[in-house]
């Protein structure tokens, strides 16, 4: 038999330890808590980009410098206590994600930035080459040196993006090996893009060092001693430099306020919706349909119109002229086609033929877009067929009234047997104005087929509010009815044991003798 002090102190012993687990559950959530504050905090300031994550000191301190402010520290841990390393990971990802996500979008500007500069200084030498300078000559060569020195600064920041895409990537899923992210898909990304973007014109080298006649009508930038291949080549290598333009998507990507914006990116999280160019570009559609048409349109005009002209120079035609390009693009854009102009060579038949493919586009986008600018919205469509009903409904008593008339009179003629004619007058009148009234209740009856097709979500949500709020206010009733009853079913009962007694009280008063019996009768 156990003695009281041991079962006192074992008491006491299971007390301390509930008391200690209770305390060590309310630090963990606490300091769960904390930490998930933080890293809203962190998010914040990431979307924000104002305040600064300075270091994580070694004793778990987060130390934010916000301008000329005082410093502001925040534990990661309780006094006392060792920070989890999961916390501590947590932390230092949140952090790392947010230089990396500021350092890609610096990336992929900096990398749109210099492919533009190395198409503005390709078009430059295409423009001035054999018109200004002679192909060979030093200012050629700075120029098309300038050209490969972008290209080569492209390349850098391309593979720099990449690289900081994989690290982003690691730190998402939490993985260590560098190797898991490269998968083939981004692999044969990686190339592609490292292919589109090392193309530009060369050949300006092969043309350093020889004597080049001044008399030469050379097209593009290229003496007339190489060939027709190596002025084919150069001209192809212009060209596909506008493949370097693919960097606009990502950078519209990247630097958009869908994307940006902690409110977008919980509700898409919530709903499985993947921030894509293809979300942020219908956004734009949407919200500015006229604006984003208009300047994809005159940027593909202007483009699609050097290219032709680049494409049409060595035929010394018409179309070779920035003007007519400005009118063959047009024409072909729209889908007119006038046949005035046409282009002579293989890559101005390619450009056009693009061209025309991309109207047809733009064009079904434009309608869409006008289609829903001049539609109505739902209030307008409320107020109109409401107008309309009104108006029908009176038209409708008009009718019905003309054709009481013609009956009437039609009558009056019977009764006064007058002319053959006036008769069949009036029962042309009769039935024209029953066909009336026949037209009239058919268009009134599609017309409200329509409105109620016409589904209102609000309206439809305040009536289910309001049903469901009848029959919450009908089930109380009830209930208190069914209380009630309850209530009025306990009085009877109790007046019910009361009348028994107040009679079984008056027969024992009454007649002794049954009482009497009444006791002798179980002996």
């Amino acid at each position: 038999m156990p003695s009281p002090a041991r079962e006192e102190s074992k008491g006491e012993s299971g007390q301390a330890e509930d008391g200690a687990a209770d305390s060590d559950d309310r630090e963990r959530g606490t300091a769960a808590r904390l930490v998930c504050a933080l890293e809203m905090e962190m998010t914040n300031c990431s979307l924000r980009g104002n305040s600064k994550v300075d270091c994580v000191t070694c004793d778990g301190l987060i130390n934010r410098n916000g301008g000329d402010s005082a410093e502001v520290s925040v534990p990661l841990s309780l006094p006392g206590k060792r920070t989890a390393p999961m916390e501590g990971d947590n932390l230092y990802r949140l952090r790392d994600r947010k230089f990396l996500l500021e350092d890609k979008k610096r990336l992929c500007a900096l990398a749109l930035g210099t492919a533009v500069l190395g198409i503005l200084l390709m078009i430059i030498h295409a423009e001035l080459c054999p018109f200004i300078y002679k192909p060979g000559s030093n200012i050629a060569l700075i120029i098309n040196c300038s050209i490969s020195l972008s290209t080569g600064c492209l390349l850098v920041f391309i593979i720099a993006f990449h690289y900081k895409d994989i690290r982003l990537f690691i730190i998402d899923h939490n993985q260590v090996d560098w190797r898991i992210a490269m998968t083939s898909h981004r692999v044969l990304v990686i190339t592609l893009e490292l292919l589109v973007c090392v193309i530009h014109p060369v050949g300006t080298y092969w043309d350093v060092g020889l004597h080049v006649n001044s008399s030469s009508s050379a097209p593009l930038c290229v003496s007339d001693h190489h060939g027709e291949a190596l002025m084919d080549m150069e001209l192809l290598l212009s060209v596909l430099m506008f493949l370097r333009l693919y960097l606009v998507h990502r950078t519209i990507l990247l630097h958009s306020k869908v994307l940006l914006s902690a409110s977008y990116r919980s509700i898409g999280s919530l709903n499985n919706i993947n921030f894509t160019f293809r979300f942020v570009l219908k956004v734009l559609m949407n919200k500015y349909p006229g604006r984003t048409l208009l300047v994809f349109i005159l940027f593909f005009w202007l483009t699609a119109s050097w290219m032709l002209t680049l494409c049409e120079r060595k035929t010394q035609e018409s179309t070779g002229h920035m003007d007519t390009a400005l009118w063959l693009i047009a024409i072909t854009f729209l889908t007119v086609g006038y046949g005035d102009v046409s282009p002579n060579t293989s890559c101005g038949k390619a450009v056009c033929l693009f061209t025309g493919v991309m109207g047809v586009a733009c064009t079904a986008m434009l309608v869409a877009v006008v289609t829903k600018t001049l539609a109505l919205n739902k209030g307008e469509k409320h107020v109109h067929f409401f107008m309309l009903d009104i108006q029908i409904s009176k038209r409708i008593r008009h009718a019905a009234a003309n054709v009481l008339r013609e009956c009437w009179l039609l009558h009056r003629t019977n009764l006064t047997k007058g002319n053959r004619g006036e008769h069949r007058r009036h029962q042309r009148c009769l039935l024209e104005a029953i066909r009336v009234f026949r037209h009239l209740r058919l268009k009134q009856r599609k017309l409200r087929d329509y409105v109620s097709e016409m589904v209102d979500l609000p309206k439809m949500q305040m009536i289910m509010c309001d049903l469901s709020a009848n029959w919450n206010n009908s089930y109380r009733e009830l209930e208190q009815r069914i209380l009630s009853m309850e209530q009025k079913l306990d009085e009877l009962s109790r007046c019910f044991q009361q009348t028994s007694e107040l009679l079984s009280q008056v027969l024992r008063h009454r007649n002794p003798e049954i009482r009497l019996t009444t006791l002798t009768a179980p002996i």
